[in-house]
């Protein structure tokens, strides 16, 4: 795979695929990690004299234009990074985007509204995703693949656009790929993997790879309560994937059997009410054993004792890979289960890598400092993707 280093950029329109799919509040940026990930690639590329031309998605516009949706607060965001102004095409292929790249001074760069704005770039028909891909490829000289929270799609930027282009990895992915091979070829042991977020069903794949792998899996978040009810505890009213219960309870038996220590919490944070995230007002939660959660009470964050059992267990490790919240950390009364997980990777001798996705959003909210972790990924899909063994679209269309 070439990088960025191997292109010759001066004078040249360099297409770069970023992941600018950041979170809004209105036009405000509430979380800009993915903008800061990507602006090294931007800058070593308007340092080497390249008209450059960023694209992204940002959330889930379904094919036509929607102002909720727009990128232009990531792209005045990406100005103010960048110390230099950012021109904004107000289009994807379009008079605006074709008058923006055509009007660019070497240095310069510009960003093009939402990329699925347009239907061809999410298409599951190749012509019409491959016909979308001509119109982009039409704006630039050459192709620089740095969106790793997109790379796991077959999209037109991201998996079409590269064969029209020659094309090369920017340094965030270059990076990325470099951190998930010390996960799966070169681990150091004890390989301590911390799974939190909503949906068992999600981290299945994953799971089921991990345990050819790992040496401890700590569950935590609304995942939990249905490996919970495997083990036959009842869960009163928490998060539960009824139809994943089989399938927990044969991961279960299959990490015995292996060897691999399968950790779940031994107490909860519960209450009968979920709280209120936006005014954040005290919901006065109650800690009872995990196997004792009330008909009318809802689990929402491991408890002090998992807290510490964890923070133990990750202790003597020699490599950490955490992906997905303990809690439901964006209330401050369930935010001490992830901050506890955090910590305790930041304590750790291990190299320790954050899954992307929530887990690396809770780092920032939280107020850890980012460069105190081996690594941050910025796609928590496609880092569970890789780890499961799965090509993944946009680095396969990198390959030479």
């Amino acid at each position: 795979m070439k990088t960025i280093d191997d292109l010759q950029v001066a004078g040249k329109r360099v297409f770069v695929r970023a992941d600018l799919n950041v979170p809004l509040d209105g036009t405000t940026i509430t979380d800009d990690g993915r903008i800061r990930a990507v602006a090294p690639t931007i800058a070593k590329l308007v340092e080497r004299g390249a008209k450059v031309i960023v694209a992204s998605h940002l959330g889930r516009p379904k094919g036509a234009p929607d102002p909720a949706f727009s990128l232009a607060p990531a792209a005045g965001r990406l100005g103010e990074i960048l110390g230099q102004a950012v021109a904004f095409a107000t289009d994807t292929v379009g008079v605006s985007a074709r008058s923006v790249t055509a009007g660019l001074a070497d240095g310069q760069v510009a960003v093009l509204e939402n990329l699925r704005f347009n239907p061809g770039e999410t298409s599951k028909d190749d012509a019409e995703r491959g016909a979308f891909a001509d119109r982009l490829a039409a704006l630039a000289d050459l192709y620089v693949g740095d969106g790793f929270g997109a790379v796991h799609r077959k999209h037109a930027s991201v998996y079409d656009l590269p064969a029209r282009l020659p094309h090369a990895a920017g340094d965030l992915i270059a990076t990325e790929v470099q951190v998930l091979k010390k996960l799966t070829e070169d681990v150091k042991r004890p390989y301590v993997v911390a799974l939190g977020g909503a949906k068992v069903s999600d981290k299945l794949a994953v799971i089921d790879q991990l345990l050819e792998k790992a040496d401890r899996i700590l569950v935590g978040g609304g995942m939990a309560y249905t490996f919970l009810k495997a083990k036959g505890h009842e869960v009163g009213i928490s998060l539960l994937q009824e139809d994943q219960v089989p399938a927990c309870q044969g991961y279960l038996a299959r990490a015995e059997k292996r060897g691999v220590e399968f950790v779940l919490p031994v107490d909860v944070l519960v209450s009968a009410e979920f709280p209120d995230l936006k005014t954040k007002a005290p919901a006065n939660p109650g800690t009872v054993a995990a196997d004792a959660i009330p008909a009318d009470q809802e689990g929402l964050d491991i408890g002090p004792k998992t807290r510490e059992l964890y923070a133990a267990k990750v202790a003597d490790a020699g490599t950490v890979f955490w992906n997905g919240p303990m809690g439901v950390f964006e209330h401050p009364d369930y935010a001490g289960g992830t901050k506890a997980v955090a910590q305790a990777l930041l304590d750790s001798p291990a190299f320790t890598v954050v899954g992307g996705g929530d887990s690396a959003a809770a780092v920032r909210l939280l107020g850890f400092d980012e460069n105190a972790f081996g690594h941050i990924s910025t796609g928590g899909g496609a880092s569970l993707e890789y780890l499961e063994g799965k090509t993944l679209p946009g680095l396969a269309a990198l390959e030479d």
